[in-house]
Formats: structure tokens, C-alpha cells, sequence
């Protein structure tokens, strides 16, 4: 899909993932030998340390493991689908007892799965949602998928401005997006679906920010000077939305365009940055590591989904390792 804007909708590839629930289809209870060790070993992988969200996710996970009685490796992809599949194939062939992924893209992060079911190593993810379709066509399957309600998100931050802007505000709004995820994808359309609610909301453009405040200052810039009558942007994650505000600050627009988000990390909510939905990555990737241990040393099923609510903030910092 186009990096450039995508105006007025997303790909039909990502609204049937949207559509489809978050896990691929159960399997009986694969366990390598390795699991019989008396520290087991979980690879665990992640997009990039760049974004804060994913640091706080690895020094947690890091801290939990050993506390319950595992050792754990980590790789970063930096941001490429190829490197995470190769990174799999490492840690097959290191005998790992159990896959923790957080997959760079949606759709491609299905081959991952697969690798690691052929292996008979079972697989968690967190974060971003693996293509179900994908799945489906390659016969993979995970265990478990723990993330925030992203949906819930974006309907939250546009029940708050709605709220703020008022009933009778004409809204000409652009989204500061990711049109290749699943979870920002379904953030856009929870926010999307409560702002077709009000008959004076218009949405006029879309812009893919790659997850990259860089990325998304430029696209964004590129968006208010496409579309001079925006007064109002949503941003579905914290470095979409350090672009945004900058974006609106260059240009000179903190009196017209308000700014509503998935958190930035120390980015103080004043002037148009008005309100966000905050995750908590260091809680997810607890949780995870705290399932893989029913699953493998207790031998218990653990719920094929965990959709945590959100936090929202408005006004000053958000709490350390509460981001978007």
C-alpha cells in the first residue's frame, strides 16, 4: 500500500482483518523438549527500540522472565518483516520453549507463526494483531494475543472531543495513521464510528506516518497544506502524534487545530495537544510472560484474548511507560 495519503479509507486487505476476530484457529498443546528444562528459554521479538513503547515493553519482559523461571532472548527487527522471519528461524534453531512476538506488520507476521508452528513452539503475541486471513490461508495458529481494547481507544478519544469541541463544532478532521497494522486500523474506525455520529464531523484525509515522528511531521505538514479548512487531527500512536504537533506548531495552526492521540511519551498535553489514550506495554508484556508460564509449567489453557482498557489523560505528562 502507498506510503503517500490515503484519502477517505484504508485497504480492503486491512477491513477484513478488522473484521476478523484476533486469533487464528485452536490447536492442541504443543510443547517442545526444550520446555522441559529447568530455565526454558523464550524468544521474544520486537520491532524496534526507537519507539518508547517498545523499550518499556523489553526492559519489562526482561525483569519478568527470570522471575518466573525463565531465561529470555530478544531480538529487534528493526522495523523489517525479513529480519523478523530470520530472527524466528534463529530461534528455532536455538530450541526455544516458546515464541513471544510482537510482530512488525500485520499480514507478514503470519509467516512467523507458521514457522514456529511447524517447529511445535507454541506462540503469544502482544501489541500488533496477526492477520487472522493470513493465517488461515497458511494453517497457523497462536495461543494468545494480549493487547490494549484499540478499538474502545479510539472511540474514547472521540467521545472527549466531541465533548470539548461541542455539539454544533463543524469538525474537519485528518487521521495521522498506520494503514498497515491492524491495532491502528481498528483505534482509526473506533474513532471513526463515533464521530459519524455527529453530522458535522467530515473526515478529508488520511496519512500513513509509519509509526515515525519524523515520518508523520512531514506527512502531516504535507496534510494541512492539502487540506487548509482541517481543524482537528487524530493520531493513533505516540510518534504519529510528536509529528502531528510539530507539524501543527511549524505551520503556525496552535490556535485552529486541536490534537487528539494514542499518548506521546514526555510530551506535555498543552495548547492544541489536548487529550490521550495511554497503554501500558511493561503491564502487557507481564501479562504474557505470566501466561506462557500457566501454559507451559502449569499446563493450563489461557484465554485466547486479553483486550485491556486504556487510560486517558488530558493535561500535562503521562506516567512513565504509559504511551501510545
Amino acid at each position: 500500500m502507498s506510503r503517500r495519503f490515503v484519502e477517505f479509507g484504508v485497504s480492503l486487505a486491512v477491513l477484513s482483518m478488522l473484521a476478523a476476530p484476533a486469533v487464528g484457529a485452536a490447536a492442541p498443546r504443543q510443547l517442545p523438549e526444550s520446555c522441559k528444562k529447568a530455565k526454558p528459554v523464550i524468544g521474544a521479538m520486537l520491532p524496534n527500540t526507537v519507539n518508547p513503547y517498545y523499550i518499556a515493553m523489553k526492559s519489562s519482559i526482561e525483569k519478568v522472565a527470570p522471575a518466573n523461571g525463565f531465561d529470555i532472548n530478544v531480538a529487534i527487527a528493526e522495523d523489517s518483516n525479513e529480519r523478523q522471519l530470520a530472527q524466528a528461524q534463529a530461534f528455532i534453531e536455538q530450541k526455544v520453549c516458546a515464541a513471544y512476538l510482537n510482530g512488525v506488520d500485520s499480514a507478514p507476521a503470519a509467516a512467523v507463526v507458521k514457522l514456529f508452528n511447524d517447529a511445535r513452539i507454541p506462540v503469544f503475541t502482544v501489541n500488533v494483531i496477526v492477520s487472522k486471513p493470513d493465517m488461515d490461508k497458511q494453517g497457523a495458529h497462536i495461543v494468545q494475543y494480549i493487547g490494549a481494547d484499540q478499538i474502545e481507544g479510539g472511540k474514547l478519544m472521540a467521545r472527549e472531543a466531541l465533548k470539548d469541541l461541542g455539539a454544533n463544532a463543524k469538525l474537519v478532521y485528518g487521521i495521522a495513521g498506520d494503514p498497515e497494522q491492524i491495532p491502528t486500523e481498528q483505534r482509526d474506525s473506533g474513532w471513526n464510528d463515533v464521530m459519524k455520529s455527529n453530522p458535522n464531523a467530515k473526515m478529508v484525509a488520511k496519512v500513513n506516518t509509519k509509526v515515525d515522528p519524523a515520518v508523520s511531521l512531514r506527512v502531516t505538514t504535507d496534510m494541512l497544506q492539502g487540506h487548509p479548512d482541517i481543524n482537528l487531527i487524530w493520531a493513533d500512536t505516540g510518534p504519529s502524534a510528536v509529528g502531528a504537533l510539530r507539524a501543527i506548531q511549524q505551520l503556525g495552526l496552535q490556535d485552529k487545530v486541536k490534537l487528539y492521540a494514542f499518548c506521546a511519551a514526555d510530551v506535555e498535553m498543552k495548547g492544541p495537544y489536548v487529550a490521550c489514550a495511554a497503554q501500558e506495554p511493561a503491564k502487557y508484556g507481564q501479562m504474557v510472560i505470566e501466561n506462557i508460564k500457566a501454559y507451559v509449567k502449569g499446563g493450563k489453557d489461557v484465554p485466547p484474548e486479553i483486550l485491556v482498557p486504556l487510560k486517558l489523560y488530558r493535561g500535562g505528562f503521562t506516567k512513565p511507560g504509559e504511551v501510545g
